[in-house]
């Protein structure tokens, strides 16, 4: 039987709504470098790397989003991204997406998750 692993992320009080929170954690013996996304009550978690260069995309810690907090925004060339799916609508990957992280969520919590 597989098992739940859970690495904590962040307390859900450190996103505003719409808000994003970069992370770097170990999970099973990797470096994870990450974001998670709120909006509307709901959490997106995404890989920071830009499909486009491969480049983080923020340039100031934690800020992903645009300046109306509706698309996740790469700093390096301003591609613009889906923040439910992660996919490119605007910039110099039109079409490609963001990596999508496994996360799990509680009344307290976000953890990064995944099977072992």
């Amino acid at each position: 039987m597989k098992t739940q692993d859970l690495t904590l992320i962040c307390a859900i009080e450190r996103l505003s709504d719409p808000g994003s929170y970069g992370f770097s954690v170990e999970f099973n013996g990797s470096t994870i470098d990450g974001f998670v996304v709120q909006r509307d009550g709901e959490f997106f978690a995404y890989r920071n790397h830009c499909p486009h260069t491969g480049s983080p995309l923020d340039w100031v810690e934690h800020q992903f989003l645009d300046i109306e907090g509706a698309l996740i925004q790469c700093a390096t060339h301003d591609a613009h991204f889906l923040i439910d799916t992660g996919e490119c609508v605007f910039g110099p990957c039109p079409g490609e997406s963001l990596e999508p992280l496994s996360i799990s969520v509680d009344n307290v919590n976000i953890y990064l998750s995944g099977s072992a």
